[in-house]
């Protein structure tokens, strides 16, 4: 996989992210590829990962196991959930 295609892919997440979750006062540039997108970092909480984790499934048509013991570290941050998304894409 490009570089291109990561980083299109971060950008596209991040903006999903501030749709999903309304945050008006957030831009892409405010969010780190590896910020921690929970608690200390981006202070999102578990309602927010619900909302994202459904945001993501609608806009790339994946499935995602909230009860996977894996998953809540594909939300660590943008670039753990790039690569989820696209691992889960190329499945």
């Amino acid at each position: 996989m490009s570089d291109l295609h990561t980083n299109s892919l971060m950008l596209e997440i991040k903006e999903l992210i501030i749709e999903a979750l309304g945050l008006e006062d957030i831009s892409v540039d405010d969010i780190g590829d590896e910020q921690t997108l929970f608690g200390e970092g981006l202070g999102l909480d578990s309602v927010d990962a619900l909302e994202l984790g459904l945001a993501i499934q609608k806009k790339y048509g994946i499935k995602i196991d909230a009860d996977a013991k894996d998953t809540r570290n594909h939300f660590t941050n943008v670039a753990s959930l790039a690569a989820f998304v696209t691992a889960k894409q190329a499945a």
